[in-house]
């Protein structure tokens, strides 16, 4: 199709232009950071389509999720659907899509790549090894596999990457024998792995850090206009039950930022800055956000429109404590995601709900509130306008922390590790500001209202109570 021939065209000119060299950055510290949008991305990246973690038992693991953080279970990949290699569930709220996946024991003799090409060809599903999920999970734990986004077109964005430096998964779930994508093709009698794509999802992926990767998905509607499934073609929608209900959600509207934890934080983002554009939104050295006791170098890179955001971190050393980033690269056993942070449009009401299933009702639990000095300056550090009069006196109610920088304000809690190792954890977040005028593709449209990404920043006044909570929260730690 032409679709097909456009990925070759792209590849041709790819090879036929040398990649430029890598961008080499420093750390200049938050204070003489200037921000700046070259707009430089390789390809389009739309927005963050769904983070797929991998566990021991997708079952529990899903079904806490749902509690904890208020999302509804949509669609289903296991036995009930043909999938006899791994169990995966997907839950959404809104915008934001998690993914559970673990994998089945497959009998002895099944492993071999003729049987795993011949299974996937009949489901359509991701084509995850059982073997290695396994081995990720007895060396990360709970942890996020895959950070996937929005593309136009996720075969070409995979040859752009990868002609650009980008490292090819030992294991990846979107590769077949003659291409570093797979296509599922609705048309299809199965969703063979072809080139043609009229009505079809894409799917790709190139590493990340660690043992994570980055996941292209994108969907073409082809002659037939066709809407997409609600996730990908080989996972059964699951109704509601019963129908006609509304779908659990606490407000949680979409993934804002992910953050991963690397052992070198210069070497990682000029990876991830060349093999995708992405440029550097915003920077802190330990000097910036630091404790006494320890503290971290971070940058934080964007896509184009900058809602797309990946903050990368690495441990500092020299401290009278050791990093928390160096604990979590130990009990993660090297680099991974750290935390994920929710966007909520009113985060009063959403972490009203979660710490209704907290305290050991299914839910997660949230760090330690900060100390009675912090909210009794919280007014002067922010300013009395930052928030209403009332919504000061649930800040403090409800335990959460409040920042500002010069374009918006940032309300934000952090949750305890979400599972047995003090690794990744969850952000719930509100902006508030920043809003912004953007023009409709369609010319007769009237323009629309949207927040700017990033709005009211990181946190930067917040991370010494932050990291004070980390610690004491480990102190309790026999390590």
């Amino acid at each position: 199709g032409s679709l097909a021939r456009a990925v070759d065209d792209d590849m041709a000119s790819s090879e036929a232009n040398a990649a430029p060299a890598a961008k080499r950055h420093k750390l200049v510290g938050c204070k003489n950071f200037v921000r700046n949008n070259p707009k430089s991305d390789l390809f389009t990246m739309r927005k963050f389509h769904h983070v797929e973690f991998w566990c021991r038992d997708a079952t529990t693991t899903a079904a806490r999720f749902a509690v904890g953080l208020g999302m509804q279970l949509v669609a289903k990949s296991d036995l009930t659907t043909g999938n006899a290699r791994y169990a995966s569930y997907v839950l959404q709220s809104n915008d934001l899509r998690f993914v559970f996946s673990a994998p089945y024991d497959v009998p002895e003799g099944e492993e071999n790549d003729d049987a795993r090409s011949s299974m996937f060809e009949k489901s359509g599903v991701l084509r995850h090894d059982p073997s290695f999920m396994r081995t990720f999970c007895e060396r990360h734990g709970l942890a996020v596999r895959a950070v996937c986004l929005l593309v136009d077109d996720a075969a070409a964005a995979c040859l752009s990457s990868m002609n650009r430096g980008g490292r090819s998964p030992a294991f990846s779930s979107a590769h077949n024998d003659s291409t570093n994508y797979i296509t599922f093709d609705y048309n299809a009698t199965n969703y063979n792995a072809t080139t043609s794509c009229d009505w079809c999802a894409r799917v790709s992926e190139v590493e990340l850090y660690g043992d994570v990767v980055l996941r292209y998905y994108s969907f073409h509607a082809g002659e037939k206009n066709a809407k997409p499934k609600t996730f990908l073609p080989g996972y059964a929608d699951v109704p509601l039950e019963p129908p006609h209900t509304t779908p659990l959600t606490y407000g949680l509207q979409r993934l804002d930022h992910a953050v991963g934890n690397v052992p070198n934080l210069l070497e990682t983002v000029d990876y991830i800055t060349a093999m995708t554009g992405m440029h550097e939104f915003a920077e802190f050295t330990a000097e910036d956000v630091g404790t006494v006791d320890s503290g971290l170098n971070s940058m934080v890179l964007a896509n184009n429109d900058e809602m797309i955001l990946l903050p990368v971190n690495e441990p500092t050393f020299g401290t009278k404590r050791k990093s928390q980033i160096q604990t979590y690269l130990e009990c993660n056993n090297g680099a991974g995601l750290q935390h994920l942070a929710l966007k909520s449009d009113d985060v009063f009401a959403t972490v009203r709900e979660m710490r209704k299933h907290g305290g050991g009702r299914g839910g997660f639990e949230f760090q330690k509130p900060a100390s009675a000095d912090y909210y009794a300056n919280l007014k002067a550090r922010v300013g009395e306008d930052a928030l209403t009069e009332r919504q000061f006196k649930e800040v403090e109610e409800l335990g959460l922390l409040v920042d500002r920088d010069d374009q918006g304000v940032l309300v934000q809690i952090f949750t305890k590790p979400l599972g047995d190792r003090p690794t990744v954890f969850i952000e719930i977040i509100q902006r508030i500001g920043c809003l912004r005028e953007v023009k409709s593709a369609d010319a007769n449209a009237p323009p629309r209202i949207e927040q700017a990404g990033g709005c009211g920043g990181f946190g930067k006044g917040n991370f010494s109570e932050l990291f004070k909570s980390i610690e004491n929260y480990e102190r309790t730690l026999k390590m």
